[in-house]
């Protein structure tokens, strides 16, 4: 058993495929492309790593890559929570003990020598992305930016001392043709009251990614594990998403020319990643375009009501209205995710519109 740590590009990119060989059996397994991980696992390129310090081990044993993790140091999560939390992500393994103990270990040694006393994860950075494991509704395929993991890693998790952190759920439901009368005469005050939505004008991204920053910081400021975002994280995070972005589902309130709202309804791309499997080339090229064409699937990837204007229909009037952008161009369902376990009011307003808890995935952690 051997634990090598990352420490040129042909290892990165081993570090990167591992996955593609663990998982090729796994019907629901959705690599990201290759090359974008490349980029996002990149110090040079991500800027994430202006505030953190990552270091990416694999794990080998008789020459066979059997596992990796990342071990993060996040300043500005220590600066903003003050908590001596440290991070562990993309971790993959197979189903073996000794193997998941090693990584762990590996990951909790520099985590402590940088003076930090628990360790949690996974997070692949951070809860600005994808984060957790999945475990429960191994049945259904992830979808776009959520996480899918053999049905073992909780035991491992569990085996190696990890406990759990926080739940994260994901509700799912059909798109409906109206909302519940409930809904929508809440929805309707909020209209009244002067509140406007405008779609996302993707000709001039940059301006609209201001006004997320500004109601992201503000409306999320209390959530469990929130870090601000920077400019150049905005700008990094909203590059990657613009490829993807559907104008009619992503959504801005306003009052009295100030945003204090926004929703997310993304494409679930992940149907097309699956077809692509890492690969980028003129044949999953053509896949791409082929079953983009089919997607159905959505995720509410991104919903925040600034403080002062929550419970007054602002929530409801931006479902109301991305809801009608989802059936203009033919989705037909809808995730929720992910929801702190403890976001009650959120949870509510879901199961009023429909929703149905489907999955949990946890966030573990352990002092080290």
């Amino acid at each position: 058993m051997q634990i090598i740590e990352v420490t040129n590009k042909r290892q990165l990119v081993d570090f990167i495929k591992f996955p593609l060989t663990l998982h090729k059996d796994d019907p629901f397994f959705t690599p990201e492309l290759t090359r974008d991980l490349k980029e996002h696992l990149s110090a040079e390129k991500n800027p994430f790593f202006k505030h953190a310090d990552v270091k990416y081990y694999l794990a080998f044993r008789n020459n066979d890559c059997v596992g990796r993790i990342a071990s993060i140091v996040n300043r500005r999560h220590l600066e903003f929570h003050n908590d001596g939390v440290g991070f562990f992500g993309f971790y993959d393994s197979i189903d073996d003990k000794l193997v998941a103990k090693s990584l762990l270990d590996t990951a909790a040694v520099y985590l402590k020598s940088a003076g930090l006393s628990v360790m949690r994860g996974p997070m692949n950075f951070s809860t600005n992305e994808e984060c957790g494991f999945l475990i429960d509704g191994f049945e259904h395929p992830p979808v776009l930016m959520t996480p899918h993991n053999p049905v073992y890693y909780m035991a491992l998790m569990e085996s190696c001392g990890m406990s759990k952190s926080k739940d994260l759920y994901a509700y799912i439901t059909d798109i409906p043709e109206a909302l519940p009368e409930k809904v929508e005469r809440v929805a309707q005050i909020a209209e009244k009251s002067g509140v406007t939505v405008t779609k996302i004008d993707k000709r001039h991204f940059n301006e609209e990614l201001a006004k997320f920053k500004e109601v992201y910081n503000s409306a999320w400021e209390k959530n469990w594990g929130f870090i601000p975002l920077t400019d150049e994280e905005l700008t990094y995070i909203g590059k990657r998403l613009s490829q993807i972005i559907e104008p009619d589902t992503a959504l801005v309130a306003s009052k009295n020319g100030e945003p204090i709202g926004f929703l997310g309804l993304f494409p679930d791309f992940n149907i097309v990643l699956r077809k692509m499997m890492g690969k980028l080339n003129p044949i999953t090229i053509a896949k791409a375009l082929y079953y983009s064409r089919k997607i159905k699937g959505t995720r509410l990837l991104l919903l925040g009501i600034r403080a002062g204007y929550r419970n007054r229909g602002v929530d409801a009037l931006l479902f109301r209205e991305g809801f009608k952008g989802c059936r203009k161009h033919g989705f037909k369902s809808v995730e929720f995710s992910w929801i702190l376990e403890d976001n009650l009011p959120v949870q509510m307003l879901v199961k009023m519109i429909g929703g149905s808890l489907y999955k949990t995935f946890r966030i573990f952690e352990k002092a080290i």
